[in-house]
């Protein structure tokens, strides 16, 4: 159970927020079960291996061959050759271990990783995943493992401003850009709220910075509380 299980009614945090990548990682940290396995995907996700408490139990997992990865390494912790998937210089717990890139993409595809943390660039209603490429003439694709990680995890995290430079919203009614998977993702943690996704719509947990009704004008898809 995680501090999210326990809500019977939407959280507002008026008083705090917008949340900066620190304090969105240390959020999602809150909410990954103790003793999981756990994939952080390029990007903001792997901020949240600094968040998550020492006695935790949870283990990581990155794709380039890697179980027990610890927090970023700084200063004399610092080895070039152990690195996560996107290639930033990690620590590595006691126990840790190495293997082979394609073993680490069978546990992907098998069902093995109990949480996936991924970036997004939309997703819809429905916990649909866009994160792989906008579809701009002059972008490089680059979907790595997101969509084995999409459908492979049990439990799929999104973590991600819930507005873009423009001022359009990310949480959309369906996603313009390229799938990584279909009604793949369970929840979506912003820097403005958090919401359950899914077949049953977008259920707002907590809000930062902002009221419920406030973001509900927001966005164009249809918002409900938690005791709705």
């Amino acid at each position: 159970m995680t501090a999210l299980d326990t809500l019977d009614r939407t959280v507002e945090h008026t008083d705090r927020g917008p949340l900066s990548r620190d304090e969105m990682a240390e959020i999602v940290a809150r909410d990954i079960p103790p003793g999981s396995f756990v994939n952080l995907g390029i990007g903001q996700p792997t901020k949240v291996a600094d968040f998550l408490a020492a006695d935790s139990g949870v283990v990581l997992h990155t794709e380039n061959g890697m179980l027990g990865m610890g927090p970023a390494a700084v200063g004399d912790e610092i080895d070039t050759d152990l690195t996560n998937a996107g290639k930033v210089p990690v620590t590595e717990l006691p126990g840790a271990s190495y293997f082979h890139h394609a073993d680490s993409f069978a546990m992907m595809r098998g069902g093995h990783l109990d949480v996936c943390v991924l970036g997004a660039f939309q997703v819809s209603a429905a916990g649909d995943l866009a994160n792989w490429h906008t579809g701009a003439p002059d972008a490089i694709p680059a979907v790595g493992g997101a969509m084995d990680l999409a459908i492979g995890a049990k439990q799929v995290l999104v973590m991600m401003t819930l507005f873009a430079k423009d001022g359009t919203a990310k949480l959309v009614p369906g996603c313009t850009y390229p799938l990584t998977g279909v009604g793949c993702v369970d929840r979506v943690y912003t820097d403005v709220a958090v919401f359950r996704v899914g077949s049953q719509g977008v259920t707002v947990l907590e809000t930062f910075g902002i009221s419920y009704d406030d973001l509900a004008a927001r966005l164009d898809v249809a918002l409900r509380r938690l005791q709705d």
